[in-house]
């Protein structure tokens, strides 16, 4: 297994969420001594699992599968690999410490409510903390209109951040806007949540191959059973050809 030991802080992911469980874990233990009842207490217990399942996810899951995930990719090191909604680099600087010649280039509108403390200051100071400065770029951007020409990345990445957009129009902007800067042979990850089928279906109808959707199991559940996570992969047709001269 790749390691997974990491220096900087990479906060927790959807913060809102942690109050909202401990309130309903407090009501529940209120309502079961009130009532004298075991069933608000045995739903606090569900609660506080599908709080730790999202806990470990958040703080440790999410490492161990993206380094297997990257690991898979089998990286020369001189690829220029792109993070959509990359927070404060969990997954981009995995990727940097993978690159020798390459670039890891990571682009957020920097959001607090999807990822606390989500700054391009925590991610240039994880970046510092984790040696791999030299090989990051970093972009305030939004992945439905990103700010590169096209066919300029070797691989697009994208970690629990393309649901946050709302609407199924704008998710899909999002798809086809790493297609459209993938190079030919390129290939695309996506995990997240919610909306996977949609982005295998976008993927398709771009004419992507091997485009597939898999569960990551229950080292990224965020709720529990209830909350999977899958993986969207794809490779962009037409590797590159030498110019014609």
């Amino acid at each position: 297994m790749a390691t997974v030991r990491r220096r900087g802080f990479y906060g927790f992911d959807a913060p809102f969420l942690l109050p909202v469980f401990g309130v309903l874990v407090l009501i529940n233990i209120l309502e079961g001594c009130y009532s004298r009842s075991i069933w608000p207490i045995l739903i606090a217990g569900i609660l506080t699992g599908c709080a730790g399942f999202g806990l470990y996810a958040s703080l440790r899951g999410k490492f161990v599968v993206w380094s297997e995930l990257l690991e898979g990719l089998r990286l020369r090191g001189d690829e220029r690999i792109l993070d959509m909604g990359c927070g404060r680099g969990a997954v981009l600087l995995l990727a940097a410490q993978r690159l020798t010649a390459g670039q890891a280039v990571g682009a957020d509108i920097w959001r607090k409510q999807d990822q606390s403390g989500n700054t391009i200051a925590s991610t240039h100071r994880n970046a510092e903390a984790e040696g791999v400065a030299d090989r990051i770029e970093l972009h305030t951007a939004d992945m439905r209109a990103l700010p590169f020409p096209d066919a300029s990345f070797d691989v697009v990445v994208s970690s629990l951040a393309i649901h946050n957009i709302k609407g199924s129009a704008g998710r899909n902007q999002a798809i086809d806007e790493a297609v459209r800067v993938l190079r030919p042979g390129g290939r695309v990850l996506i995990v997240d949540i919610f909306a996977t089928r949609q982005y295998f279906a976008r993927l398709s109808q771009a004419g992507m191959l091997n485009v597939a959707r898999r569960s990551l199991g229950m080292r990224l559940w965020w709720g529990g059973p209830w909350v999977p996570t899958h993986l969207v992969s794809a490779t962009k047709p037409g590797a590159s050809e030498p110019p014609v001269v």
